[in-house]
């Protein structure tokens, strides 16, 4: 184009010269218009293309998403379950070591165990069973005689 020009304005007077780069620069904001409207026409096109592209990817994403967040959930909550537990396994030993150093310092002190007390309840109450079989047998041997000794009397 720019050959041409230099050509023309070699040969030519001014005002062919004029009128040439009129004419092109017509045919430049010509071609100008064509390509935006061509762009605005495929752009509609190519915009539509674009939404249809993103919906897919969208739905696409979104259930690669929400399969991550089942999988992390899941994690988080064997996580959590794992610490639960090493938390109620660590408090268990310690309140266990806390039980064995009161009960070395109350047997220390002379303080009877529960299974002491118990032991004791046992003898108690077996002491109390023998009394009351003791007292019993004095109460029928201490009756016996009497009743012999009406017997005598009445048979006199």
């Amino acid at each position: 184009m720019v050959k041409r020009l230099k050509d023309i304005a070699a040969t030519s007077t001014d005002s062919k010269l004029a009128n040439t780069i009129r004419d092109s620069a017509q045919q430049i904001w010509l071609a100008g218009l064509g390509a935006f409207s061509k762009a605005q026409e495929e752009g509609v096109k190519v915009f539509d293309a674009l939404v249809k592209e993103g919906k897919g990817l969208e739905a696409k994403t979104r259930k690669l998403t929400e399969e991550r967040v089942g999988e992390v959930t899941d994690q988080v909550s064997k996580a959590a379950q794992t610490a639960t537990t090493k938390a109620n396994a660590a408090w268990d030993k310690l309140e266990q070591v806390f039980e064995d150093r009161v009960a070395r310092s109350l047997n220390r002190l002379g303080v009877p165990t529960n299974k002491d007390i118990r032991l004791l309840s046992k003898q108690v109450e077996a002491l109390s069973a023998a009394v009351m079989a003791s007292r019993a047998k004095q109460s029928r041997a201490a009756k016996a005689p009497a009743k012999k000794a009406a017997t005598k009397r009445k048979a006199r």
